[in-house]
């Protein structure tokens, strides 16, 4: 059993049970991350890298070190967070290593709320499955694993969006002091989840299907995987190749891209967003000049410039996340008195939205 101490062998055991290769180089890194994640970490790796199952495993895990321990998993929907629970019960179920957490007569067996054999009585089921919707007050858990609570359904409009964010608090209420939240999934928008929760003390750690390159490095900041930034940085592997060529090679994704589109395949599958700002919303706040003009003269011809020197910190960014205002580069030519002034009025179209008007 010491040499279980360690998840990534333990993992190595479940995925030999399953009858699956071994563990990648990206699944260990992920496991490793697992075991040694802060008390609020968020998992964002592309589809298809197996984080569910490692997940499930490392549920597994955390029984067998400590039957006491509860779990509570959390899906967009109920079926999706059955599935998880039922793949738990089932390696409790089948695995040797495994067999003294079946649960016991008179303990919870079903596959959405089931109790290990060395547990005690309690509350609360040794793993419980629920949707984001459903009943979380009143469970309380040492893990909680939120597995894509984050789907196109729930997250196609701000007030969705706002509604989603609102539901996740109550993680907290749920949770036991020096509990665990785990985060699994992927951007559905640009103004995912995701990219929230650092904000509310989340440490967010990123795999991508392929090595970014220098300007995807920027937007992710140290969100990567030191794993995937250790290989570009020994020149191990060179931007654009995959991350995981054992399970998904150059063909496979030039196939999933072709079909996802470019801004599909970069939330998906290089959880980056800001293509999709880009594609969906071409007008951004950094497409303006901002500056401070007298009420009778101006130059001739400001020059439009996006440099980090001529940003403007002081105003807040309404936009999009990572846009901004800028002011002008460089103004050309001389102060001239205004030629004349425009007014324009945008009507509010049958009461549907707000009219607007602009003077110029």
């Amino acid at each position: 059993m010491n040499e279980l101490g360690d998840f990534r062998n333990y993992l190595f055991l479940c995925w030999k049970h399953l009858n699956l290769p071994d563990p990648t180089p990206v699944q260990y890194d992920i496991a490793e991350y697992l075991q040694n994640s802060p008390k609020r970490a968020v998992v964002e790796a592309f589809r298809g890298v197996g984080k569910s199952y490692i997940t499930s495993a490392y549920v597994t895990w955390r029984l067998l070190r400590d039957p006491e321990a509860k779990v509570l998993v959390v899906s967009a929907s109920k079926i999706r967070a059955d599935d998880f629970s039922t793949f738990t019960q089932r390696l409790i179920s089948e695995l040797p290593v495994l067999h003294h957490l079946r649960s016991r007569e008179g303990q919870r067996q079903s596959k959405v709320s089931f109790d290990v054999g060395p547990s005690k009585a309690s509350h609360s089921p040794s793993v419980k499955s629920v949707g984001i919707t459903g009943q979380l007050s009143g469970s309380r858990a040492d893990l909680i694993v939120a597995d894509d609570v984050e789907v196109p359904n729930n997250s196609m409009t701000q007030t969705m969006r706002d509604k989603l964010s609102e539901a996740v608090k109550e993680f907290d209420a749920i949770l036991k002091p020096d509990g665990t939240i785990v985060y699994l999934g992927t951007p559905q928008t640009e103004m995912s989840l995701y990219e929230t929760l650092p904000n509310r003390g989340y440490e967010t750690r990123i795999w991508p299907s392929r090595y970014p390159s220098h300007q995807q490095l920027l937007r992710y900041n140290s969100r990567l995987s030191p794993f995937i930034q250790e290989n570009l940085d020994t020149k191990k592997n060179k931007e654009g190749e995959p991350t995981d060529p054992l399970r998904f090679d150059d063909e496979d994704l030039l196939e999933r891209e072709l079909s996802y589109g470019r801004s599909g395949y970069n939330l998906q599958f290089q959880l980056d967003t800001s293509l999709s700002d880009a594609d969906r919303y071409p007008l951004k706040l950094s497409d303006l000049i901002i500056m401070s003009c007298d009420d009778s003269t101006a130059p001739e011809k400001p020059v439009w410039g996006r440099d980090s020197n001529n940003k403007i910190t002081d105003l807040p960014n309404v936009g999009l996340p990572g846009d901004g205002y800028y002011g002008p580069e460089t103004k050309l030519g001389d102060w001239l008195p205004y030629s004349g002034s425009v007014m324009s009025v945008d009507p509010s179209g049958r009461g549907k939205d707000e009219c607007g008007y602009a003077v110029v």
